[in-house]
């Protein structure tokens, strides 16, 4: 049996969810989200309130889908009640980062021109210092593809450790070229 598949997803107050055939809706005071659970997979709710995500056998298909469903799920329950957040960091002379409102910032990274990145549906930003910023929304995913796209902009380099990196995140440096 799945160790992850087989807890139940406790619902907060405040949050409504609904469940047709397979499609989970969940609605709470930061927004709504949708989720369509793969095919075997059958999710339910409990008395108590508590969602239980349930396989109809033990083919290994069902095995696969049946932890991530029930994580995909309490992801939704997370975002409508907490959000997501992603917080990035700049490294680098000269390198920084402008607000130009909630949704859209302007990066200037060693290139000749500075970099506009508009934010997606559900999704802001916000800057604390000019080398500090971070990615915020509902979904889980869309927050990770978002802050991940802005890192690609200019990754660390292993020589300097100069580019956008996730804050806490250890880059591996390299040697240099010896001196004579």
């Amino acid at each position: 049996m799945s160790r992850i598949g087989k807890l139940p997803i406790s619902v907060p107050s405040g949050v409504d969810v609904t469940i047709d055939g397979q499609t989970v809706t969940v609605k709470g005071p930061k927004g709504q989200l949708s989720h369509v659970v793969a095919e075997p997979i059958v999710v339910n709710r409990d008395e108590d309130g508590t969602i239980a995500v349930a396989r109809p056998d033990d083919q290994r298909k069902s095995k696969e889908l049946h932890g991530l469903s029930r994580t995909l799920i309490a992801n939704l329950v997370t975002g409508v009640t907490d959000g997501y957040e992603k917080k990035l960091e700049i490294v680098g002379v000269g390198y920084r980062v402008l607000a130009k409102g909630p949704t859209q910032l302007e990066f200037s990274l060693g290139y000749s021109h500075t970099i506009t990145v508009d934010a997606p549906e559900g999704i802001t930003f916000a800057v604390e210092t000019p080398t500090k910023f971070s990615v915020q929304g509902i979904d889980k995913q869309s927050v990770g593809e978002v802050a991940a796209n802005i890192r690609k902009l200019r990754k660390p380099e292993p020589y300097k450790g100069k580019g956008v990196r996730y804050a806490g995140e250890q880059v591996r440096r390299k040697v240099g070229k010896a001196g004579k």
